[in-house]
């Protein structure tokens, strides 16, 4: 079956509500550095101030976003994201308005930032369970959503940028509030299928849930060692690319030409999306470690000196490689652990996959003065490829077997780790592959737990 055709079997009237809310979201929040950005300039403020505002936006989210799973799997997801959706429309309508009045605090930014942060955290942990229920492809689903975020992440640095020179920076803050209104209301109209009828029952104190979480989510070989291995490349190859690539591109070829490698990454990363709507392994997290191999172009392209062309093309095939992977990893996630933890696992996700991003950026520079940037980013290209193969090593991980649905098992049986014989024919897509596990044995690829079934 095509991709083309897969989608159309997975579009329906609710996937269409939640794919539109997950782009309108993905273009505000694209908008939203711009914005910062060019209004705390505009109001004698300097580049530290623009970093600590996002830095207390992405410090509550990292902070909170665990508790936020925990939230998810005891409520209504679709209710706690529509009310994350309602506070952050009314945090950027108040930003809005201190820029469009030009009473701006510094505080009072961070503060709005902050509450973003807290916001996004209530909410994310929930798409992880929200797409399984609305897909019976669930890759397929993935693939789109990847595609119609990273489209809305070309597009929205591009629209800001022409909001604040035809309008004002409060424009830019305008318009991100809409767009959490606009998502607020595709998930006001959603309809989502009942959710499992024991999920409820099974839900003790905030506190045990939080510990069942993180249970669940260390009995996973393969789930806890792509977080491990994830931190790695966090800081070392994409917490020192992002600013070092930046630096080195436009003080080499100018400002234009980091847009177009920037533009170029974006534009990669919806060839990848489409990719994955097309290709369907046996083995997604081996096939998405093979194609995390190609994001070593990206960082090695700059740090050896090429010219923009050259940069550019690297710059996509990392786009294209990294976004495959994404896909790839959501879809195992939501497919492999059963729906009553996915949430909290989700967010456990999040939190170790960003944990070290500010410590790779926070160590460009030093290393950068050290090495030298163009040196920093050939060991991040040269350092990928040992992550990409570092995934390939552990058996849990290239061994693991798609399932095309999640199971319904319940925590007491995932606690309990019976296990049972794997199951070794077939493409891992019949009824009895979901049913027996998820592959993740006890690294040794030789057994599997009945706990079986990724933003």
């Amino acid at each position: 079956m095509s991709g083309g055709a897969r989608l159309r079997k997975v579009w329906s009237r609710d996937f269409g509500l939640f794919f539109t809310a997950r782009a309108v979201a993905k273009l505000g929040d694209t908008m939203l550095p711009v914005a910062l950005a060019a209004g705390l300039l505009q109001h004698g403020y300097g580049v530290g101030a623009v970093g600590l505002a996002m830095a207390a936006s992405a410090a509550c989210f990292a902070g909170l976003v665990i508790f936020g799973g925990v939230f998810a799997d005891r409520f209504s997801t679709r209710l706690l994201m529509i009310g994350a959706d309602v506070v952050r429309l009314g945090s950027q309508s108040v930003a809005a308005t201190l820029f469009f009045t030009g009473h701006v605090v510094l505080w009072q930014i961070c503060v709005i930032g902050a509450v973003n942060g807290a916001a996004a955290a209530i909410f994310e942990p929930g798409v992880a369970s929200t797409v399984p229920r609305l897909a019976t492809d669930v890759q397929a689903a993935n693939g789109a959503i990847r595609v119609a975020e990273s489209t809305a992440q070309l597009a929205g640095p591009a629209l800001a940028g022409l909001l604040v020179a035809f309008a004002s920076p409060g424009g830019v803050f305008a318009a991100h509030a809409t767009t959490y209104a606009l998502s607020a209301l595709c998930l006001l109209l959603l309809r989502l299928p009942p959710a499992d009828p024991g999920h409820r029952a099974r839900t003790n104190g905030f506190g045990a849930d939080l510990v069942q979480g993180w249970r669940e989510f260390r009995s996973r070989t393969w789930l806890w060692g792509v977080i491990v291995i994830w931190c790695v490349l966090m800081i070392s190859v994409w917490g020192p690319t992002v600013p070092l690539v930046a630096t080195e591109v436009v003080q080499e070829h100018g400002p234009r030409a980091y847009g177009l490698v920037n533009s170029a990454l974006g534009a990669g990363t919806v060839i990848g999306g489409l990719i994955a709507l097309r290709l369907r392994p046996r083995h997604m997290l081996r096939a998405g470690s093979l194609a995390l191999f190609s994001f070593a172009c990206f960082p090695a392209a700059v740090g050896a000196g090429f010219g923009v062309a050259a940069m550019a093309a690297g710059a996509a095939t990392a786009g294209a490689g990294l976004s495959f992977w994404g896909v790839m990893w959501a879809t195992s996630v939501q497919t492999q652990v059963p729906p009553d933890a996915l949430n909290r696992i989700h967010a456990y996700d999040i939190a170790g996959s960003l944990a070290m991003m500010p410590v790779g950026q926070a160590l460009a520079g030093p290393a950068a003065a050290a090495l030298g940037a163009d040196n920093v980013l050939l060991v991040a290209g040269a350092m990928t490829l040992i992550v990409a193969t570092a995934l390939l090593s552990v058996p849990a991980i290239r061994g693991l077997v798609r399932a095309e649905a999640p199971t319904s098992r319940s925590l007491s049986h995932a606690s309990t780790g019976t296990a049972r014989p794997a199951h070794t024919g077939g493409g891992g897509n019949s009824q009895r592959d979901r049913q027996q596990g998820d592959g993740r044995g006890d690294g040794l690829g030789e057994r599997r737990t009945c706990t079986g079934g990724k933003s």
